[in-house]
């Protein structure tokens, strides 16, 4: 009975131990798999922290309300630009003076200062005893033409009978064209004036199309003839002179590519049309004229233009305005434009001179760049990294 029970008490021990050995197994399973799955995502979301850590999310409208201005850069390295200042002119033909033909009081202002006006258009009139006398003269000559036409046509009648000389008639036909040359002078004086229809005054006409840009006229006041009293310009006919020297001006030549860099960021592109052969009395350098070929500029502004000459010296290297490179992390990072924001790529940095910065290594040829408020990219990149952390 003894024995019978040491056996049944030992059974039950090995079953207990049986037991302990197989939770234990369990637990330490359970134990060696929930840290490899437990550490699975915390490495996904690891290497998307590292993904994300240089690029940063904008939408167009949130770049646009931010100042961000981008640029796509192209080759070209400090030794290939010729940096300027310049200012932005009218072209010949898109500004003109309008003066008074005839002296005399200003009766009527019909565009002030700012105004738009069409080619042909009247900014003002004048009433002039000048106006009154080439109307007379107009009438006059007109009304000579005509009694000498009729001269004309009676002693070709006469001569046709065989009752007036020949002379009469060749007498006749030089006093018609006399008569007809002095009726087309006329009215070529009375169109050069401007005179109006009712012959008592002159009116002040644009020759372009454009907006009034100076005036220097009073209703009432009297001005003396060829006055300057309006000048009217058209924003879309620019042309940029940019000063340079002798030097680079034998580098330039017509066609020539120049970025204009605008006071606001922005960059609008240009070409060379040409260069002065002589230089300036004054600042002993040339002139490079270019045009413009998109944006709309206000002549008289000041702004800078680099051109890229196609003579000279050349590279390959990127050059990037200086603002445009910021330091993040201790490293010389541009922020490259993405489809969906900027992404910050680190690169090599090299000479600098004028406010532009040579890329050793790091960009190439065609990616789009900001270039302004670039340091904004900078504190925004700075923040999110901050929040991740």
């Amino acid at each position: 009975m003894i024995q019978q029970d040491k056996r049944l008490m030992g059974g039950v021990a090995a079953a207990v131990l049986v037991a302990a050995l197989g939770g234990f197994s369990v637990a330490r399973c359970t134990s060696d798999s929930s840290p490899a799955t437990a550490e699975a995502p915390a490495k996904s979301e690891g290497a998307k922290e590292a993904g994300a850590a240089d690029t940063l999310a904008m939408t167009p409208a949130a770049i646009k309300d931010a100042g961000v201005v981008t640029e796509t850069i192209t080759a070209g390295g400090l030794g290939a630009e010729i940096v300027s200042q310049a200012i932005v002119t009218p072209s010949p033909t898109g500004e003109a003076i309008v003066t008074a033909r005839a002296g005399g009081a200003v009766t009527r202002i019909l565009k002030r200062l700012g105004d738009p006006v069409r080619a042909g258009e009247a900014l003002a009139v004048v009433e002039s005893r000048d106006a009154a006398q080439i109307a007379a003269d107009r009438t006059a000559a007109g009304a000579k033409a005509v009694l000498a036409q009729k001269s004309l046509a009676r002693e070709r009648y006469l001569y046709d009978q065989k009752v007036s000389a020949r002379v009469d008639l060749e007498q006749a036909q030089a006093e018609a064209a006399a008569a007809a040359a002095e009726a087309h002078r006329a009215r070529i004086a009375a169109g050069a004036a401007n005179v109006t229809s009712d012959g008592r005054g002159v009116v002040l006409a644009s020759p372009i199309s454009g907006r009034v840009t100076s005036m220097k006229v009073s209703l009432g006041a009297f001005v003396q003839p060829e006055t300057e009293l309006f000048r009217v310009a058209d924003p879309r006919q620019i042309q940029i002179d940019a000063a340079v020297g002798s030097a680079d001006a034998s580098r330039l030549v017509a066609g020539d590519k120049a970025i204009v860099e605008l006071p606001d960021g922005r960059t609008v592109e240009a070409r060379v049309r040409a260069v002065t052969p002589t230089l300036s009395g004054e600042t002993r350098a040339a002139t490079a004229v270019l045009d413009v070929t998109g944006g709309v500029l206000q002549p008289g502004l000041a702004v800078r233009v680099r051109m890229i000459p196609s003579r000279g010296a050349t590279s390959n290297a990127i050059v990037v305005p200086e603002e445009a490179v910021q330091s993040v992390n201790g490293r010389d990072v541009v922020f490259v434009r993405t489809a969906n924001g900027f992404k910050a790529m680190p690169i090599t940095t090299g000479q600098r001179s004028a406010g532009r910065i040579e890329v050793a290594s790091g960009l190439q040829a065609g990616q789009a760049i900001a270039i302004r408020n670039a340091f904004l990219l900078k504190a925004e990149l700075g923040k999110g990294a901050g929040e991740e952390e």
